[in-house]
């Protein structure tokens, strides 16, 4: 049955995918704009449409599974959902207003699972009950293992296009890596969209089983993909222009051809990420690869203070939504 819960719960999911799209419109174009490749408009025009893209190319939805999967579904109710998106929300909203480039997929996936151990608890259970842990873990794990693995392709990509180009003319080498650079931000986004808004994907199809629209095994409809991907586009073109710069200019500073190896590692470790079912977040992976670009000119290449910031905003993204969505669920218990 369709109710009036259920409709908010799926406009909350399209919101929050749409403030995941400008939050991480960044991690598609900060490279790209920084090296004036592309004008930020255009930039955005461009991640945008890649973005969208994926929706195309992407049939079977992985980390919509991992994400659905997150909270046991007997801990599963549409308040649990809507505190989480309103948790995801929030402290999304508040790392975008301070230009703090966290993960969007964090932050969903702490609220879920706040709000369902939060749950538990009120039911009588162990918290640690409600959520699938192995998940978690695997999650937590990539919070520090995809900014190495970008890190570390980045690194090789670099060191081997410095090696082609030994012998070339730098302005027509500059040139090729700006046409190359299109490529390479292209395939960043298209990697963003399919991973990212897979995610909302996996809360929606959640919420849909929690109202006995549709059973458990039940196939995804066409239309949540359809929107998601739809929504995160349009989120991508309204632009993050604060994480930009902290992307684009305070990590280190880039070149065309440092450009085509971020994006290009950033891209490789996302469709990896994909393709395992693995909710990595984006904005980890290209800042770690923006680092591995900047350690093969010198370690003082890159700015340590902004990274060991950036690091810490990681580590409490989790925990941090997870008690705003149990303070959120509380509320809405009690208010029952």
């Amino acid at each position: 049955m369709v109710t009036s819960l259920l409709v908010v719960v799926v406009l909350l999911a399209l919101v929050f995918d749409f403030i995941n799209g400008f939050h991480d419109a960044a991690n598609s174009i900060a490279t790209i704009v920084s090296t004036k490749v592309l004008t930020p408009f255009q930039a955005v025009l461009w991640a945008a449409a890649f973005n969208f893209l994926a929706f195309f190319l992407i049939k079977d939805h992985k980390v919509a599974n991992t994400v659905a999967k997150t909270v046991h579904e007997e801990f599963i109710t549409m308040h649990v959902i809507l505190a989480g998106l309103i948790a995801a929300i929030t402290w999304n909203l508040i790392t975008w207003w301070f230009g703090i480039p966290s993960s969007s997929s964090h932050t969903l996936i702490g609220g879920f699972a706040g709000a369902g151990m939060t749950n538990a608890l009120f039911m009588g259970a162990n918290a640690l009950s409600a959520i699938d842990t192995q998940s978690i873990l695997r999650i937590a794990a990539y919070i520090f293992l995809a900014p190495f693995i970008g890190l570390f392709i980045a690194y090789v990509i670099t060191i081997i296009i410095l090696h082609a180009f030994k012998n070339s003319r730098p302005a027509s080498a500059e040139r090729w890596f700006k046409g190359a650079q299109l490529i390479s931000s292209a395939a960043l986004s298209f990697t963003h969209g399919g991973n990212d808004a897979q995610k909302v994907m996996g809360i929606i199809y959640v919420a849909l089983v929690a109202e006995n629209v549709i059973g458990k095994t039940a196939h995804m409809p066409d239309w949540i993909p359809l929107a998601c991907y739809s929504a995160i586009a349009l989120g991508t073109m309204s632009g993050g222009w604060k994480i930009v710069k902290t992307m684009g200019s305070k990590i280190t500073k880039v070149t065309p051809l440092e450009g085509v190896a971020a994006e290009s590692a950033g891209a490789v470790t996302l469709f990896i990420t994909e393709r395992l079912g693995i909710p990595v977040s984006t904005t980890h992976t290209i800042t770690g690869s923006i680092i591995g670009v900047g350690l093969t000119k010198r370690v003082s290449a890159v700015r340590w203070g902004v990274t060991i910031n950036l690091l810490w905003a990681w580590i409490i993204t989790i925990p941090i939504s997870a008690i705003v969505a149990a303070a959120v669920f509380s509320i809405i218990h009690f208010l029952q």
